[in-house]
């Protein structure tokens, strides 16, 4: 009886003090005052308490804390601070609307762990860029970039000169989960890589996620580039664009009903083809997208989107060839306040990536792609100050189409031909929890739980012992198994399934108020594999399902690191140390061919990779000079041994450097305000150059030479470096009404760099000589571009 009645006295003054420190909740949403653009990453600081919240990615926040009054900041770089008052003594909810500085430079070049406050918070190994910042760096023909523009980021490289592709932290391009309003992006390429699907006067937001990967995200295993589209001026009409030596862009944007709803439309062109019969060249190559959205707002409670992306390239020679590519995506947003403690966010997501390709001197069609259809279900849980919870849900139906043969003309010789179409499901249950244990100490970790079911398809090889390619080993190389049967499965069956567990986790330790040290760890899956045999992705590559023989990539991630902040956070410091295993990368036996292959199973082998590497980034965030120094040290391997102890496997069974292995990647980035008139920017590279095989000795077999060649990727092409300049011109800077204008001049590769985008070798047929010549895509480059807004 005695132990009741100290039981029940507990529970009476635990109620008691409870009661005493009753908590409220302070939410809302924080907008851009001129446009009711909601805005993403605010930081909502409550310096007394030392703890604070940062809006989501709708701009939403919600925070409990204590009753009392407090002094609030806040605060986002390139607007003006709001301080405030606030007294919790109920539940409230508010609003702010934040204006921009006069000073545009002031937007700071990257903004991740800017305020202190990020200090304490538990994520790293990420990067975000401002729209601002991606058109003030220098790029090739004076086109901005937003796929070149991360590459100047430490552990991102880019995958050759003049491609869109990019290598995070060792990873492949394939690797990397390219989102656009939560819409995936299966190409991020124009024109075969010399520029990005991505206009930057339609972007947001964008955040690279390197490592300590949250739980919602899923499917790939290097990174995820998250991009959101801006939502439109829902206060009155605005117009911005520009005209360039080779491509034009506009972005319309306006209230659909003041205050409530907006949209935007944004489009971009390019007609350097234009000028080609000017140098008798009877060719076409020439891309264009269109960026559109609406936003309604029904209630305070309830917001609905509707955004979409639609983008094409087409590339012809004369009248024998015809390539047409492109991405399209279309996605339905449905935003839901259960209260001010809980959001929620409904998408429904159609993405289609289409490749064809006309070839009329054989009178033949060929066209390809991959279709999904995604369902997704995304909570936020804002339960106190300490402790912030995310879980959801999706569902991802994929079509892949590995290609179809057509006659163009009723006189083709050619039989129409269609390589069996493939399916899949792959679903995803996630819990992410943001803890704050202590003042110092910060937790982030969560589960993810992916599953991938291989469905039925019409026609499935079989082979003996399910083993698709055999060892010769008499000429000690593989070679495509002979099928002894076929089978055939109804779409509702699972010919193969698979499920893995997903965890993550990551800590900040404070260690005073300007320095922290990190830590993550994260598991990941990849189900889709893309095709490929190049360092740098093209359209013809073919994306294909995990299933009887292709097994799903598993990646283990760890990393830790060091960050502080100097002088009122004026300069910054990051350091961090990764490393990385892959299990099932694939990987080709020699001589594989990859197009039009209806068993694809048949030249491919399961290997594994690593990567580990040190990451430096030194910044200069105030000031009329601003940038960054970014200095990589890492290496990339894979390691494809034999299955047996008899066979080879690939290299002889040694690990051997990727195609994207870079062992010292430099990059640094600077931006000088002379004046309000005038800005300049620079950036300048060095990457060690890309890994590749070279021929070693040749020999005479009945009259034919035959190249030997050393051990898989032994030989680099010539190291990469390059300097780039810009100056932009602001006529009338002051100027804030009416027609807004801006002149860019810049020099692409300004010392003329020849870099190797590869080296062939052949014979000379004057002397007879074997030669090895370098191929180089851009020397120097100038460029000019004009801008303008109203």
């Amino acid at each position: 009886m005695n132990k009741l009645k100290l039981i029940a006295l507990l529970l009476f003054f635990q109620v008691a003090i409870l009661s005493a420190q009753e908590k409220f909740t302070l939410s809302g949403t924080i907008s851009e005052a001129s446009s009711n653009e909601t805005l993403i990453g605010v930081n909502i600081i409550f310096s007394e308490l030392q703890t604070g919240t940062v809006t989501n990615e709708y701009g939403f926040y919600s925070i409990t804390i204590p009753e009392g009054t407090y002094a609030v900041l806040i605060s986002y770089v390139g607007f003006k601070d709001i301080r405030t008052t606030i007294t919790l003594d109920k539940d409230i909810s508010k609003n702010f609307s934040l204006e921009e500085t006069s000073e545009t430079l002031d937007e700071v070049i990257i903004k991740e762990n800017v305020e202190k406050l990020n200090i304490r918070k538990p994520q790293m190994s990420v990067n975000a860029l401002t729209s601002a910042t991606i058109k003030q760096i220098p790029v090739v023909l004076g086109e901005v970039d937003v796929i070149k523009s991360i590459t100047l980021l430490p552990g991102v490289t880019n995958a050759g000169e003049g491609s869109s592709g990019f290598n995070v932290r060792g990873g492949a391009v394939d690797q990397n989960l390219i989102l656009l309003d939560e819409a995936t992006i299966y190409n991020s390429s124009h024109l075969f890589g010399f520029f990005s699907v991505f206009n930057p006067d339609a972007i947001k937001d964008l955040k690279l996620y390197k490592g300590g990967i949250p739980a919602r995200y899923g499917g790939r295993v290097s990174s995820v580039l998250d991009i959101y589209q801006k939502e439109g001026n829902s206060k009155k009409f605005h117009a911005n664009g520009g005209i360039g030596i080779v491509s034009s862009r506009l972005l319309l944007e306006g209230p659909l009903k003041k205050n409530k709803g907006s949209f935007l439309l944004g489009g971009r062109t390019s007609y350097a083809h234009l000028f080609l019969p000017l140098f008798d060249l009877d060719n076409v190559a020439y891309f264009y997208d269109l960026n559109t959205k609406l936003s309604y707002k029904i209630n305070p409670n309830n917001n609905i989107y509707l955004s979409g992306y639609f983008g094409r390239d087409v590339f012809s020679i004369s009248d024998s060839f015809e390539n047409t590519y492109g991405n399209t995506v279309v996605n339905f947003r449905w935003n839901h306040l259960f209260s001010d403690k809980l959001f929620s966010n409904v998408s429904l997501i159609y993405s289609d990536y289409y490749y064809g390709l006309k070839l009329n001197l054989v009178e033949f069609n060929w066209n390809s792609g991959i279709q999904n259809l995604n369902v997704k279900y995304d909570f936020k849980h804002y339960l106190n100050d300490k402790f912030k919870l995310e879980y959801g849900l999706n569902s991802i139906y994929y079509k892949f189409n590995p290609g179809k043969i057509e006659p163009s003309t009723p006189t083709s010789g050619i039989n129409e031909f269609k390589l069996i179409d493939k399916y899949a499901f792959e679903n995803a249950l996630y819990l992410d929890a943001e803890h704050q244990v202590t003042p110092k100490l910060a937790l982030s970790y969560g589960l993810r739980y992916s599953s991938f079911l291989r469905l039925g398809q019409d026609e499935l090889n079989t082979y003996t012992n399910d083993e698709a390619i055999t060892f010769n080993e008499e000429l000690q190389i593989y070679e495509k198994a002979l099928p002894i049967g076929t089978e055939s499965f109804k779409r509702s069956k699972t010919i193969k399934s698979f499920g893995n567990l997903e965890p993550r986790f990551s800590l900040a330790y404070q260690l005073n108020d300007v320095s922290s040290v990190k830590a993550s760890y994260n598991r990941m899956s990849q189900y889709l594999h893309l095709l490929s045999n190049t360092s740098s992705p093209t359209p013809l590559d073919v994306w294909t399902p995990s299933g009887k023989y292709i097994k799903p990539q598993l990646l283990n991630q760890y990393a830790i690191g060091y960050f502080k902040s100097f002088n009122d956070d004026k300069y910054s410091i990051e350091v961090e140390s990764f490393y990385k295993d892959i299990k099932n990368r694939i990987d080709y036996i020699d001589g594989a061919d990859l197009i039009a292959n209806n068993a694809i199973e048949q030249v491919i082998l399961n290997g594994k990779a690593r990567a580990y590497g040190l990451e430096l980034l030194l910044r200069k965030n105030e000031g009329r000079l601003k940038g960054w120094l970014a200095y990589t040290l890492s290496k990339s391997e894979q390691q494809t041994p034999g299955r047996t102890t008899s066979e080879l496997g690939i290299n002889n069974g040694k690990w051997y450097k990727t195609g994207y292995d870079k062992t010292h990647d430099i990059s640094l980035t600077a931006s000088y305000e002379l004046n309000k008139k005038w800005t300049f920017n620079s950036n300048f590279l060095f990457q060690t150059g890309q890994p590749t095989t070279y021929p070693n000795a040749q020999y005479l077999y009945n009259g034919i030479t035959i190249p030997s060649y050393t051990g898989r990727n032994e030989f680099r092409l010539p190291n990469y470096h390059r300097l780039d300049i810009s100056a932009n011109y602001t006529p009338k800077p002051n100027k804030n009404k009416g027609w807004q204008s801006e002149w860019v001049f810049g020099v692409y590769n300004v010392y003329n760099r020849r870099n190797a985008a590869s080296v062939s070798f052949g014979t000379n047929n004057e002397t007879g000589v074997n030669e090895a010549t370098r191929l180089s895509i851009f020397g120097i480059v100038p460029s000019i571009s004009y801008n303008f807004k109203f």
